[in-house]
């Protein structure tokens, strides 16, 4: 099934703006549904087009690129001989899948813009900046747009819902809350994201009418894949990534978060790890939040990145990953997590799918931990704020409660501290909207909108 993507948009303004002058890149990670929304937009707005896999090219069609890449007629002849037709119309594509694997391609993309007959998408996974483009020239023909897994919006296309996100949209932006039955029900479609999550295969197999058993087993199966792939790509780190990989729920369940090596190995060191947490999150597989020593609003230049925490891509993957380990089945342990019965830390996934939502929409993530003493006549404590993002050229803190909402602290020590300026300060939480005290509470599908 072909589903509903944002990106197509995005997709679309470049094809419109850039007029020819650019290649795009579609990034992301693996089996998020990048090829199938290129096809889908190739046949929608192109005359014609045609896929080079380099998965699967022969050496013929590579060597071609490496051969011929300075005689433009010479090289399409070759590659429509070689593939055994020709591109038909006047608006033409060529989609370059899995780019990464052969990077004289994605060199070749100045020359074949300079050219002009045809356009061109680029698609890749598990792109390593260092690695894959050490060897050539990146081309400044060449337009970037990442992708995610579906967001809530998506899923509830996919499911045959046009109505509730504008609704839920409509209510963040008046400040109005949406009424406890309303919310009730949203919660549950949401939590349901939540335990599907938004890898396309899943999704697919959920609105199929697949037992949450069957959807388990996809997830499983590309979890898998994304371990293999750590292994295969990451030579220089190898074992230390996918090892990292599999930590990460260890590594939420923890009391703030914060990743500790020693939950790798006990002689680990930040140093030496330091490589294979930043492929993860160049892969897409995973999401770093940074420490920032200071809440100010050029956040970057007061990052300490030996403090973080690691999210996983997919929150859906994560839930999979969590219940690997539990005696129930699949099935029941679904239900629980979506009717909010499930004995585990709820907070982790909360937390994870808060992650996920700020970076799809645009958001790097930061998170601030500050010494600070209540009384005169006690002890520094450490407090935290779970992350910091910026609106209007101020200071936004975001705090995610799955109980225990009311008591908010690290927010009022933060404002004593600092004495900051903000523009919002936001709890984010499972209950309806409400605004009290100066805080914003939002029901945690309202995350996209902050």
């Amino acid at each position: 099934m072909v589903f509903k993507r944002k990106v197509y948009d995005k997709l679309l303004e470049w094809k419109e703006l850039s007029a020819g002058t650019s290649a795009v890149l579609l990034e992301g990670a693996r089996r998020i549904g990048k090829r199938t929304i290129v096809e889908e937009f190739a046949k929608q707005e192109y005359d014609d087009y045609m896929i080079l896999d380099f998965a699967k090219e022969n050496k013929d069609i590579k060597n071609n690129f490496i051969e011929n890449i300075d005689d433009m007629d010479t090289f399409f002849r070759n590659l429509f001989l070689l593939k055994g037709r020709r591109l038909k119309g006047k608006r033409c594509v060529l989609i370059f899948d899995e780019v990464q694997l052969f990077p004289p391609a994605r060199q070749a993309i100045k020359y074949l813009v300079a050219d002009g007959r045809y356009e061109y998408i680029e698609t890749g996974s598990l792109i390593s900046i260092r690695k894959n483009v050490k060897d050539i020239l990146i081309p400044s023909e060449e337009y970037r747009i990442k992708m995610y897994p579906m967001d809530f919006e998506e899923y509830l296309w996919a499911i045959g819902d046009d109505v509730t996100y504008t609704a839920i949209k409509r209510a963040f932006e008046k400040r109005k809350s949406l009424g406890d039955a309303v919310h009730r029900k949203i919660m549950k479609v949401f939590r349901t994201y939540m335990a599907v999550g938004g890898m396309p295969q899943a999704v697919d197999a959920y609105v199929n009418g697949k037992t949450f058993a069957q959807i388990d087993f996809v997830k499983r199966n590309i979890l898998q894949l994304y371990e293999e792939d750590l292994v295969k790509y990451d030579t220089d780190n190898r074992e230390k990534a996918s090892v990292i990989y599999r930590t990460i729920p260890e590594q939420l369940e923890n009391k703030n978060s914060h990743f500790k090596f020693s939950l790798v190995d006990k002689n680990a060191r930040y140093q030496n790890y330091v490589d294979a947490v930043s492929f993860i999150a160049e892969s897409m597989i995973g999401n770093e939040c940074i420490n920032v020593t200071k809440p100010e609003v050029a956040l970057e230049l007061f990052s300490d990145r030996s403090n973080f925490k690691l999210y996983m891509g997919d929150t859906g993957l994560l839930v999979t990953r969590i219940m690997k380990n539990r005696d129930e089945t699949d099935e029941n342990l679904y239900k629980a997590l979506i009717i909010d019965d499930l004995g585990i830390n709820q907070g982790m996934i909360l937390e994870n799918v808060v992650a996920q939502m700020l970076k799809a929409s645009g958001h790097e993530l930061y998170f601030h931990e500050y010494l600070y003493k209540p009384e005169e006549n006690e002890k520094e404590k450490k407090y935290e704020i779970d992350f910091i993002t910026i609106k209007k050229k101020k200071i936004c803190p975001i705090e995610v409660k799955s109980s225990n909402y009311k008591s908010h602290k690290s927010f009022d020590y933060l404002l004593k501290k600092y004495q900051l300026k903000m523009e919002d300060r936001y709890i984010i939480y499972t209950k309806d909207l409400k605004y009290e005290d100066v805080m914003t509470y939002i029901p945690v599908y309202m995350t996209p909108f902050i």
